[in-house]
């Protein structure tokens, strides 16, 4: 132990000693850390792994009056960022790339507002994010899609809807599985619509996706949920950890089209109704489909809306579509729908708590450069938080019914509130497709992200 302290006084001697240009003022990171909170009357708490052995150099020279001004001095050049925890309370976390300030999201609106000012300006930006997204995603053009018939199981019928088991090859060998709800009951075409999962605990078996799908199948819709990449039964395929890779945000994009691709494949379809709906990570993804796809022509996107806030996942930002244009952001990307109905559901405990006074108002002006102003509606709410409640679903439907022309008297209670009570929450296994164990899987279903990665890189050399 004295062997020790008499190393760690001479290291540190040495360090003192050694404090010049031609060692580049270098100190470690955890020193520099300890000063800071020696200097400001502060404490700063972290993970050792994230300090471990690193080095700042001109460590002394970064110094500035000002605590905040200090600290971004010293950590800019680590990756890594500080969060305010308490009064003289801070956290050191990772840089998040996906992640700015509002006043910076502000910022940005401000600029990409100087960009254009009508119609024919924006459309021409448009056109150049979507073209540099399709390029990103590096599904431009897209992989061929495969000839298999889609795997359909379990058919079950409820009060006023049924609901059926589906899995889509989307990639050789590579599946995404949903739920089909269909009305027991319809006339004519009708309407269809998407419901991409989000970042929500038991994904798309949970019961307030369930109350959304069956309601919008009572509502006379072809309403499908579907897991997102690496979630769900897709874990069957590739390990959750698989999610947090880049490539899930292209493969959930190109899980999107083929779905979509397969519902207007039916006779009833309409494909001047088509819809799409999801919250947290399904939200990115009703924004980044309904930017690309012409083919939807309705959007809902539920708690993600965002000046600043680009998607903590991969699979939301993990392909670099946010750096097209010379940098963009999901207001932006939400202002693509235009002139389509879009309604934004937000609320006031998450990042689209600004909603009403900043993101809302961007996409407005968007909207006015071709007079459909109307067309794009913001039901907030300043009490609630990150989910797709109850009061968010409501919202959803009014915006459906009269959208899609639907007649929902009949669904609504006394009070002239639409009735959730009908829907039937089934246990999760009834909605699997594979079985519970996988045992259902087909033979040439892939097993790993490697193998994955191979075929979507043959898929697109072709």
């Amino acid at each position: 132990m004295k062997f020790l302290k008499t190393f760690c006084f001479l290291l540190l001697s040495y360090y003192s000693l050694a404090q010049n240009a031609d060692n580049a003022f270098k100190k470690p990171l955890k020193d520099v850390i300890a000063q800071i909170e020696t200097r400001f009357k502060v404490k700063i708490r972290y993970p050792e792994d994230l300090v471990k052995d690193k080095w700042v150099t001109y460590a002394d020279w970064r110094f500035r009056p000002d605590f905040e001004k200090t600290m971004t001095n010293v950590l800019s050049s680590q990756d890594i960022t500080f969060a305010k925890e308490g009064e003289k309370k801070y956290k050191l976390q990772p840089y998040q790339y996906h992640l700015k300030t509002p006043e910076e999201g502000e910022q940005q609106l401000a600029y990409l507002s100087t960009l254009y000012n009508d119609e024919a300006s924006w459309e021409k930006r448009k056109d150049e994010l979507q073209a540099c997204m399709w390029k990103a995603l590096k599904l431009s053009p897209l992989p061929a899609k495969p000839t298999s018939k889609v795997i359909t199981s379990n058919k079950r019928t409820m009060d006023g809807y049924t609901i059926e088991n589906v899995a889509i090859e989307t990639l050789p060998g590579v599946y995404v599985c949903g739920s089909l709800y269909m009305p027991l009951e319809s006339k004519g075409k009708i309407p269809v619509i998407l419901n991409p999962d989000g970042h929500f605990g038991d994904g798309r078996y949970r019961a307030d996706c369930q109350y959304r799908c069956a309601m919008q199948a009572r509502m006379g819709a072809i309403a499908f949920s579907y897991d997102l990449f690496a979630w769900g039964e897709s874990t069957l395929q590739f390990k959750s950890e698989n999610h947090r890779k880049s490539l899930a945000q292209t493969m959930q994009t190109l899980n999107s089209i083929r779905i979509l691709d397969w519902l207007l494949s039916f006779s009833n379809a309409d494909a001047s109704r088509v819809g799409i709906t999801g919250g947290s990570g399904g939200g990115s993804q009703t924004m980044l489909i309904t930017a690309l796809d012409d083919r939807i022509t309705l959007s809902v996107p539920v708690v993600m809306l965002s000046s600043y806030h680009s998607g903590g996942c991969p699979c939301e930002s993990g392909m670099g579509v946010h750096l097209c244009g010379n940098g963009t952001n999901n207001v932006e990307i939400a202002s693509m729908a235009a002139p389509r109905p879009q309604l934004i559901l937000s609320d006031g405990k998450d990042w689209t708590q600004h909603v009403p006074e900043t993101e809302f108002p961007f996409i407005q002006k968007i909207y006015g450069f071709y007079g459909k102003t109307d067309e794009v509606k913001n039901v907030h709410f300043p009490e609630e938080g990150h989910d797709y409640g109850k009061s968010k679903r409501l919202a959803l439907y009014d915006f459906l019914a009269k959208n899609f022309q639907l007649e929902v008297k009949k669904l609504k209670d006394k009070t002239g509130v639409m009735d959730e009570t009908k829907v039937t929450i089934e246990p999760f296994p009834a909605m699997y497709v594979f079985g519970e164990k996988g045992e259902n899987l087909p033979k040439n279903a892939v097993k790993d992200f490697e193998t994955l990665e191979k075929i979507f890189a043959e898929a697109i050399k072709n």
